[in-house]
């Protein structure tokens, strides 16, 4: 059986967001043709283009899967959907769930509804940073690039710190 690693990105910046991005997680492990899904910790990160809404939590996801580059888009417009997040939405705008295919192993795709590599994360430091924390060593896809390269080169001055969960019962 042939499996590829995927990487997820989630963002969420409405209602509880560690709840948000938990339970998106949570939605896509149990998927039966999704394996060792593992997240990055949880990284608080500034609205990059339209500032006047709340800050992100943002998180990288990591499973590996026997489902089709659009069979996994599929996955998580679903998840999406069952958080409440509406079909129809304006971009960058608060949202409740915001789920990004990555890499999906090395496959290289480019349509109007898929994009993978995903054609922003060079210039995301939300994505970037969690991301390193998850795979130090990744080297993308088609290059001779690291992540380190990217995070190096990165043009993104916001703010991506570490959220500390608030444990207190």
């Amino acid at each position: 059986m042939n499996f590829e690693v995927v990487y997820l990105s989630l963002g969420s910046n409405l209602g509880d967001r560690e709840s948000n991005l938990a339970q998106a997680t949570m939605a896509l492990s149990i998927n039966f043709e999704i394996s060792n899904i593992i997240s990055s910790a949880y990284y608080e990160s500034e609205p990059l283009y339209n500032k006047d809404q709340p800050q992100f939590l943002n998180s990288i996801v990591k499973f590996h899967t026997t489902l089709k580059p659009f069979d996994i888009l599929d996955v998580t417009q679903r998840v999406e959907r069952m958080l409440g997040r509406p079909k129809i939405r304006e971009k960058n705008q608060p949202r409740i769930i915001d789920i990004d295919i990555l890499f999906h192993g090395d496959a290289v795709i480019e349509t109007k509804d898929l994009s993978i590599p995903h054609p922003m994360i060079s210039l995301r430091k939300f994505i970037l940073i969690p991301f390193a924390e998850l795979e130090p060593d990744f080297k993308i896809p088609h290059s001779n690039l690291t992540l380190n390269d990217l995070i190096e080169s990165c043009p993104d001055n916001s703010i991506v710190k570490s959220h500390h969960m608030d444990t207190q019962a």
